[in-house]
């Protein structure tokens, strides 16, 4: 369903009981509330959560935000090197502001929030800028964004900044689509958790299928970039904090992690052996079971 949220048009969906505990879900860069895993909803729905999942501005089926154009990636890139302002199409705490609209248009007070990867950062502006909105925070696969933390590899930054090859029909492009994105998984995801290949094309397919927006991935990338301070505010997160971060990830690694839990107030940290950037089907129950504890802390 879609609802009317901060002013945009967002995408929604609901699994669990009526009077269960909200749980928000905030997915990262350019990615669909259908990469929440039915399954890991599953886990949590059983573990007493009404589920909330929701597109991000600009992608899969909430408002596109095509008019603003696209963005000159290189040149935020350059700016970021620098420390000099970005101008963003729009801000992480736009999106966060989206996510309270979410909540207000729903009726909820506050709910326990989870974000990964961008999700968890726009989950950080959350919890320090609407505090009162959040019950507890679960932070996966994410940063503070402090500019001296270790980066991704020159391996990974090429794969992230790569495109499909063109095609010269459609089907072609899709599959090209296809192979780029079953490409940057196989780069970025769990070495102790391999994917089917089959079953992670299978998936993808149907994120393509159901929206592909290039633009609006730039767009967020840029909005990424510009979002500078936010290591400065993070300090004033107060709700009972989880940090969730694989060891082997090689997209944000995981000095990350310790630096986020080092900066918010009692925040607690588990590093999981042998996951990356990724939700693979083994860890839903401990995932599931870990943000469960943490919102027993609220």
């Amino acid at each position: 369903m879609q609802l009317s949220a901060n002013g945009v048009r967002i995408e929604v969906d609901i699994r669990g009981p009526a009077d269960g505990e909200p749980l928000l879900m905030i997915m990262g860069l350019g990615m669909q509330l259908i990469a929440w895993p039915d399954g890991l909803v599953d886990e949590l729905v059983a573990r007493g959560f009404r589920v909330i999942r929701f597109d991000n501005r600009d992608v899969g089926l909430s408002q596109p935000f095509d008019e603003l154009g696209p963005p000159n990636v290189p040149l935020a890139a350059l700016l970021h090197l620098f420390h000099l302002p970005i101008k963003a199409p729009y801000q992480l705490a736009d999106l966060a502001r989206d996510a309270v609209g979410v909540l207000d248009a729903l009726g909820i007070p506050a709910a326990h929030v989870c974000g990964a990867s961008m999700g968890g950062m726009i989950a950080q502006h959350l919890g320090f800028a609407h505090a009162q909105r959040v019950k507890s925070l679960t932070l996966m696969m994410t940063t503070s964004g402090d500019r001296s933390l270790p980066k991704e590899s020159l391996k990974v930054r090429r794969a992230l900044l790569s495109r499909p090859r063109p095609g010269s029909t459609p089907e072609q492009k899709l599959q090209n689509v296809l192979d780029h994105f079953v490409g940057l998984y196989g780069i970025i995801g769990s070495p102790g958790y391999p994917a089917d290949p089959a079953v992670l094309r299978e998936r993808i397919a149907q994120g393509v299928q159901r929206a592909f927006r290039p633009q609006a991935v730039a767009r967020q990338l840029v909005a990424i970039a510009a979002d500078a301070h936010r290591a400065e505010r993070v300090s004033r997160i107060a709700a009972p904090t989880l940090v969730l971060h694989g060891e082997h990830d090689a997209l944000i690694p995981v000095a990350a992690a310790r630096d986020l839990a080092r900066r918010i107030p009692d925040a607690r940290l588990e590093i999981i052996p042998g996951w990356g950037h990724d939700l693979p089907e083994p860890l839903w129950p401990r995932l599931a079971a870990d943000i469960a504890a943490n919102a027993a802390r609220a």
